[in-house]
């Protein structure tokens, strides 16, 4: 299936009925009084959280979606019927941006809430509304008026716990693999990873956590270098990200300035998810001397003094233990910090969309970054 985590959708909520002008005709009563009822209104557009989906694939061929008109009034005072709801089951974290005034609507995060993203229109009032002691046969009825429409910008963000940060082949898939349910794409060259996996990390019978692994970033993610800002916003529901740094890297960089390019692209796109709480975790230690090992641990703390540090080995499992307790009580202590920061990291995204809306560049990239990939939960 494709994985695709944003999309533009119109929304048109349904147009109230007319009133109806009718007068009460009868034997002997060929001059009855107004009996003209209202209409029905129309219906409203909601979309709704569904906990099996994972993708917003179905609205890049329905990007027009439209809820039931309202039905006119009759005579005898009949109402007319209301316009027909239109629910649209959408993934838990699903973001609702307002494409004409980027204001965030709606912040869809658990299954079955329901949020109204555009109203119906009102009913008109049939003649019977319009009589009064002065007006005994009023003429006077409305017509329904239209319903709302929307241009809106869904966005979706995976909800996790603990997101996976790092260059490619920095080793995230495999860790999430080892400590989890998880199978996600693992190979030895750069962006094996095309979208965002997540797994269930259970520390013991009691203790569990979501991990999500997120595509690698590389210099220049910030102006969409590589899968750039494509992605980015998928850790802003992490209460914690974990920055994965290989310290023998394939391609012969150093680990040290691997460390601090990425977390430099990671605040040029979001200030707010710069300031997140961060952990570092040395990958592959496996592969380096003891020594060499410790003299990088001895920078790394130079360069983050307050930051927790953890090496670990996802092939040996060496270091594995420790750094998962670590993340599970991070984790429980979590519950109610991530909000505000969540908010300010959405307003960083929208600034972004500001930034490239109009550009041919984010015309082209909603289709090249539709690849043919399952999005997972172990």
């Amino acid at each position: 299936m494709k994985f695709v985590d944003e999309v533009t959708l119109k929304v048109v909520a349904g147009r109230g009925g007319d009133g109806c002008m009718s007068f009460h005709r009868g034997p002997n009563m060929p001059k009855g009084g107004p009996d003209g009822g209202n209409g029905g209104r129309g219906g409203d557009v909601l979309l709704q959280g569904h906990e099996a989906l994972n993708t917003l694939v179905d609205f890049r061929f329905h990007s027009i979606v439209k809820a039931g008109n309202g039905k006119a009034g009759g005579s005898s005072m009949k109402t007319g019927a209301g316009g027909e709801h239109l629910v649209l089951d959408v993934p838990c974290g699903t973001t609702v941006v307002d494409e004409a005034t980027m204001v965030p609507v709606a912040d869809i995060t658990r299954p079955g809430q329901q949020v109204v993203v555009a109203h119906g229109g009102s009913a008109g009032r049939g003649n019977h509304s319009f009589r009064s002691s002065t007006n005994r046969a009023p003429r006077e009825f409305e017509r329904g008026l239209a319903g709302e429409e929307r241009l809106l910008r869904l966005q979706l963000k995976v909800i996790a716990d603990v997101g996976l940060l790092g260059k490619p082949n920095a080793g995230k898939s495999t860790l999430l693999s080892v400590v989890s349910a998880s199978k996600p794409a693992i190979a030895d060259y750069p962006f094996t990873t095309l979208v965002p996996n997540l797994g269930v990390v259970r520390v013991d019978p009691s203790r569990s956590f979501v991990m999500a692994d997120i595509p690698g970033l590389i210099e220049g993610a910030a102006e969409g270098h590589g899968l750039g800002t494509r992605f980015l916003k998928h850790l802003s529901r992490t209460s914690l990200l974990l920055h994965l740094v290989e310290v023998s890297p394939t391609d012969g960089s150093d680990p040290l300035a691997n460390l601090v390019n990425i977390e430099k692209e990671l605040r040029r796109y979001s200030d707010a998810l710069a300031n997140r709480k961060i952990w570092t975790a040395l990958t592959k230690i496996d592969t380096v001397p003891p020594d060499e090992l410790e003299l990088i641990c001895s920078e790394c703390r130079k360069i983050y003094p307050d930051r927790p540090l953890f090496t670990i080995s996802s092939v040996s499992r060496q270091g594995l233990p420790e750094l998962l307790n670590a993340l599970a009580e991070s984790v429980e202590q979590a519950p109610g910090e991530i909000r505000s920061a969540q908010d300010s990291v959405t307003q960083d995204a929208i600034n972004e969309m500001f930034r490239r809306r109009g550009t041919k560049d984010d015309e082209d990239s909603a289709e090249e970054d539709e690849v043919e990939v399952v999005y997972r939960r172990g």
